[in-house]
């Protein structure tokens, strides 16, 4: 299987560290990495695609002191390596017209208010992850054991219908 990393974004350390272990379940099968600043972050992406890993999904604060969430995830969307990466927003203080713009930028895919709950925190991003291997995985079957298996089983058996077309 290659190898996909996802990105946690918070200048918090105590928010970092409770998502990190909220998605703790993803690193059988992920690479999980933090980052307590967009600086940071783009490090660790600049980092793993040296070494040919894919930013499969990131996970953003909105408010932080050297670039807003939503301005990174839109810069990520405009770069060709990024683009399809699944990007979350996971804040509480989004405001309605900063979504919206990354919205219309399709530079978000689901937005997640704090406090977050971790089941469903976990919920969105197996279902996310699923949709990013759908996209860009070509052997999916692997993936069918931790992830959407149903979701799964019907893209490959609708790639099998495609391909005998």
């Amino acid at each position: 299987m290659s190898k996909y990393l996802i990105l946690c974004v918070d200048d918090e350390r105590e928010v970092l560290d409770s998502v990190i272990q909220d998605l703790d379940c993803f690193e059988e099968h992920f690479l999980l990495e933090a980052a307590e600043s967009v600086q940071e972050a783009k490090e660790i992406i600049a980092d793993s695609e040296q070494n040919e890993i894919k930013l499969a999904l990131i996970l953003c604060d909105h408010i932080m002191p050297d670039q807003t969430g939503i301005s990174f995830l839109i810069e990520l969307n405009q770069q060709e390596s990024t683009k399809p990466t699944r990007k979350l927003l996971l804040t509480g203080q989004a405001g309605l017209e900063d979504t919206v713009e990354a919205v219309n930028h399709s530079s978000l895919d689901f937005y997640i208010a704090k406090p977050w709950i971790g089941d469903d925190l976990r919920d969105v991003v197996k279902e996310q992850l699923t949709d990013y291997m759908i996209e860009n995985e070509p052997d999916l079957m692997p993936w069918s054991s931790f992830l959407n298996t149903e979701k799964i089983f019907n893209a490959v058996a609708k790639k099998r219908m495609n391909f005998g077309e």
